[in-house]
């Protein structure tokens, strides 16, 4: 079934055209990645599809029904989560806290109910603790929970980061460059943990610049070059592709 259908999108910067004309879709249960040179646009499509940016042009579906025009939230509350290239954690605040805070989107209790302490509120509070605990016991960093966000290992920040957003309850979890910054090993434990929520029934899209992790997790890649689709397959076809192997390696007689 397909989960994320994306038609026709464009952005424009003034007059900068930084993405044109892309289309896509993500069938659910698979990791898809986004891959392309520095400024192909990347991020920015994923900003489209979470609703940080406003199409120029284009549709985007999910599950079926329009997300274009929607709010950031209101995409979340959807059913689709995003990590940031950039880790943005609170750093004063524990593991535990911070992945809490991802999961308040599913929380109906408002301020009323929190000023009054009402006993409602506190069973839904202890409830969100219970889940974010087990998402920490799910990506294998629970040990950390009490932890400042602050004093963890850049891969451990990672694994937070991804708990946080799966606390939303998302079908789909868009992952930008989860890899940056980490070292082999720590990349190595990242693709697994994708897989691990992949196995979970969450559909991945992934932009990332390490070839490595994409060709082992991916089932099909997009590729983008100056914002606009250039190639869509399977890992074996991209990397045999001629037009991806110029663009990467600028061999002319590819």
């Amino acid at each position: 079934m397909t989960l994320l259908e994306v038609q026709n999108v464009s952005k424009r910067f003034g007059g900068l055209q930084a993405v044109s004309q892309v289309s896509f879709h993500v069938d659910e249960g698979m990791v898809k990645s986004v891959i392309g040179p520095n400024g192909a646009g990347k991020t920015t499509l994923f900003n489209l599809i979470s609703g940080n940016l406003p199409l120029s042009s284009g549709q985007i579906f999910f599950e079926g029904k329009p997300i274009h025009g929607l709010q950031p939230y209101q995409i979340a509350r959807r059913g689709i989560s995003r990590t940031f290239q950039n880790i943005k954690l609170f750093p004063g605040m524990s593991a535990l806290e911070n992945v809490m805070v991802g999961r308040h989107i599913r929380s109906s209790s408002g301020f009323i109910g929190g000023m009054l302490h009402l006993s409602s509120t506190r069973r839904e509070e202890k409830a969100i603790r219970r889940k974010s605990l087990e998402l920490l016991d799910l990506l294998e960093i629970s040990q950390y929970a009490d932890a400042e966000a602050s004093s963890l290992a850049f891969g451990q920040q990672r694994a937070v980061e991804f708990a946080r957003a799966l606390a939303c309850e998302p079908s789909l979890l868009l992952l930008d460059e989860p890899a940056a910054g980490l070292n082999i090993y720590e990349t190595a434990e990242i693709a697994r943990l994708i897989t691990k929520i992949r196995s979970k029934g969450i559909t991945v899209l992934l932009v990332e610049h390490d070839m490595s992790l994409v060709m082992d997790i991916s089932d099909e890649i997009v590729v983008l070059s100056f914002g606009q689709k250039i190639a869509e397959d399977v890992p074996a076809a991209i990397q045999k592709n001629k037009e991806v192997i110029q663009i990467y390696l600028g061999d002319s007689d590819a």
